[in-house]
């Protein structure tokens, strides 16, 4: 064998060790001192939470976004909602840029607004060869600054924090699949209608705040 051979050889080995490399990059685990994240909106007055674990490419998380919405407004005074990454990178190529889009936009105190622009504008983002142009564009609508958002987005600090949201959700042992919700630490699975959702949060509601009992109102009359 001459060297042309052998050197073909590395070569596809140094591509293929690349390729593995790269498709590894965002599943590597957060350091220990990394929490998840705590992405909320809602007064929690029944002391209900309703936590989704997403994937911005997602088309079912698309699809869900307006009903969570719909059922984070109407429960606003009520209970707290809740929002986790869980990018998909297997079979959604543009997954983890996404929640790295969401987090930078966290660390400026716009999370939320960014959330939305990426559900907004999945169709235009998700298939792209360059999402970071969409991005920016979203950073700049939303009121941030975008240098600092290019530089958050590029960080560990926001790698870290996606891949720890991500073990969270391992340690449910729920199946890697999106959307998934939990209320209360318990998964559910809610149709795609605010009806659905509203029957499970109503019957959690009650059953953290039973009414009172008739004598226990003709006792507080007393």
């Amino acid at each position: 064998m001459d060297k042309r051979f052998w050197a073909v050889i590395l070569v596809i080995v140094v591509i293929f060790g690349g390729v593995l490399w790269f498709k590894n990059m965002h599943k590597a685990n957060a350091p220990s001192n990394t929490t998840p994240t705590n992405h909320t909106e809602g007064t929690n007055t029944k002391d209900v939470t309703l936590l989704e674990y997403g994937d911005y490419e997602c088309p079912a998380c698309e699809e869900f976004y307006p009903i969570v919405k719909q059922v984070a407004q109407k429960y606003s005074n009520e209970i707290t909602f809740q929002f986790r990454n869980l990018p998909l990178t297997t079979i959604h190529q543009n997954a983890f840029a996404g929640a790295r889009a969401a987090e930078a936009a966290a660390l400026q105190g716009k999370f939320w607004e960014m959330h939305d622009a990426l559900y907004d504008n999945q169709t235009a983002w998700a298939s792209s060869s360059s999402p970071k142009t969409f991005f920016d564009q979203y950073a700049g609508q939303i009121g941030l600054n975008v240098t600092q958002f290019d530089k958050d987005y590029a960080s560990s600090k926001v790698n870290d924090t996606i891949n720890a949201d991500i073990s969270a959700f391992g340690k449910t042992g729920a199946e890697m699949q999106t959307p998934t919700f939990f209320l209360d630490g318990k998964q559910i699975q809610p149709g795609a209608t605010v009806d659905a959702f509203s029957k499970l949060i109503d019957a959690e509601i009650a059953k953290k705040n039973p009414a009172p009992t008739s004598s226990s109102s003709a006792n507080s009359q007393d």
